[in-house]
């Protein structure tokens, strides 16, 4: 009786296993990548968040300290518009890293898959 037992288990556990590997690639590119995807998007909202940049672009033409003459509006909208350009800079380099990470996922098995045939037919 446990010896039967004991074969139904490795069973289960074999089959479970060749599942896995068989069912691997479909989770890689369907439940896995939309994972990503997800993490990718509050990255950048984090990111975004963090350089203030919608709140430099909304307050764009709101003059600094309240001055209200001709001078201080124009000192606020060129200070404003300098920390908007170098602020997006940063975004762009934050958004080309999570493409980057995308095009890693998507690319990775596959380069995984090709290393491993190189290796066996050498």
């Amino acid at each position: 009786m446990t010896f039967n037992t004991t074969i139904a288990d490795v069973a289960k556990i074999l089959l479970g296993f060749i599942w896995d590997i068989i069912y691997f690639p479909f989770w890689w590119y369907s439940a896995g990548l939309w994972a990503v995807l997800k993490w990718v998007g509050n990255f950048l909202l984090r990111r975004l968040q963090s350089t203030g940049l919608i709140v430099w672009v909304v307050n764009l033409f709101t003059p600094m300290y309240g001055q209200r003459d001709i001078a201080g509006k124009l000192i606020s909208f060129f200070m404003r518009l300098i920390q908007i350009v170098f602020r997006s800079v940063v975004m762009f380099f934050w958004l080309v890293f999570s493409v980057a990470i995308i095009i890693f996922w998507l690319i990775l098995p596959v380069f995984i898959l090709y290393e491993l045939i190189l290796q066996l037919s050498l």
